[in-house]
């Protein structure tokens, strides 16, 4: 089958940020498929469209800038350049299929096009339930932009043979707009054990290039500093630490829009460069050393019961790491690190409860060495990405043979 991968953010391990469409794009090839990627994470400078081979996938990429740091409505309008020019890539590259992830919301629109085009059948990731994610935080506030936005993500629904859900809660929160349940399939982010699960060599050489981590345990964050992440909670938790265990290092690895806000946090709690260290986001292929020397690692979002369905890339890799993870959010990760005892859910507005629950966890040598392994057994049954890629591709091949066009 030829598959045609629409994803405005498509990135590869040397790259900084999630990898997610590349680990299950290359594993479609192995498994014997052609899958052409369409994207805009080309170099700057970059004219047009230029094609590359990486790994077996063709990637059809170009240049729109984006990043965190951006005000909402320059994010809006990378998000509708792509849209506009994809569409026709899409259309001219041809396939069997399309499948299009998200976000942003508004890949639904190239893809829709080029599934039109070619009549051939479309299915959907949704990797965030928008639009209910901008109207908690109010970045879209406007009533009849909201009214958009909703039939916007009807319309992709409802132009879906099968759809992706990352979680449990936006497969409900899918079935909620009428869609068909059993058109639904969960496939969560995934643990990539062999990638993750290192000679704790590498953690000590990443130690040995950073001394000013060493000498007691190590509380890692890496990914976005966005608003959403809040992590400037976490360099509070950092300062009443400093006075239950002034041992413990905190080190934050992450690019965004709340990167200075972070270091005036840190230094308003009197430990930045002190027992709170900050480094610039880096490729994913180096992010197992950063893990690898880590005792615990974390994956924190602001006081939004919005964000509890998410399915954030760092929480499952710190599984495949080994490592127990620490989370500020309820849902269904929450119970599950509960129930598996593959680490600490944390209060998301009390810094000192959070550093005392966490120092509890630093301490003892026999819970830590319990949660490493259970987050381990964690990562191998229920998210192994080899298996989570097969799943979704079972759905694809599903709508691929079902499409009556």
């Amino acid at each position: 089958m030829r598959i045609l991968y629409l994803h405005q953010y498509f990135h590869t391990p040397d790259m900084p940020g999630s990898t997610r469409s590349y680990e299950m794009a290359k594993r479609w090839v192995e498994a014997g498929h052609h899958v052409d990627v369409v994207s805009a994470t080309a170099p700057p400078g970059t004219e047009g469209w230029h094609c590359q081979t990486v790994d077996g996938v063709n990637v059809h990429n170009t240049h729109i800038p984006y990043s965190n740091e951006m005000s909402y409505a320059n994010r809006i309008r990378a998000f509708i350049r792509f849209a506009w020019q994809s569409g026709r890539r899409a259309q001219k590259i041809g396939g069997d299929l399309v499948f299009a992830t998200s976000t942003p919301l508004t890949i639904a629109l190239p893809a829709t096009y080029a599934a039109s085009r070619l009549r051939i059948p479309m299915v959907f990731e949704v990797r965030d339930l928008w639009p209910e994610l901008p109207i908690a935080v109010g970045a879209l506030r406007n009533p009849l932009l909201i009214g958009m936005a909703r039939r916007l993500e009807r319309f992709a629904y409802r132009r879906s043979e099968q759809i992706i859900a990352l979680s449990p809660g936006m497969a409900e929160g899918v079935a909620s707009t009428g869609y068909p349940p059993e058109r639904i399939v969960v496939a969560p982010n995934a643990s990539d054990i062999e990638r993750f699960d290192v000679d704790e060599s590498q953690g000590n050489e990443f130690l040995a290039q950073h001394p000013e981590l060493t000498g007691g345990p190590l509380v890692v964050y890496t990914g976005t500093l966005g608003k959403l992440n809040g992590v400037t909670y976490l360099a509070e938790i950092a300062g009443a630490m400093r006075e239950i265990n002034p041992a413990v290092k905190f080190l934050v690895v992450g690019g965004g829009f709340e990167k200075k806000l972070l270091r005036e946090t840190a230094d308003r709690e009197g430990v930045l460069n002190q027992t709170f260290f900050i480094l610039d986001q880096l490729p994913k292929n180096e992010m197992p050393k950063v893990l690898s020397a880590a005792t615990v690692a974390t994956s924190l979002f602001i006081d939004l019961p919005e964000m509890w369905n998410n399915s954030a890339n760092k929480f499952f890799d710190a599984l495949a790491a080994r490592r127990p993870v620490m989370i500020n959010y309820s849902g269904w990760q929450a119970e599950l690190l509960r129930q598996s005892e593959a680490g600490i859910v944390v209060p998301p507005r009390d810094a000192k409860v959070a550093a005392r629950t966490l120092n509890e966890l630093l301490v003892d040598e026999g819970r830590l060495t319990a949660a490493s392994r259970n987050a381990a057994a964690l990562a191998k049954r229920d998210f192994d990405r080899d298996q989570l890629s097969r799943t979704v591709l079972r759905s694809i091949e599903t709508a691929q043979s079902e499409y009556r066009r």
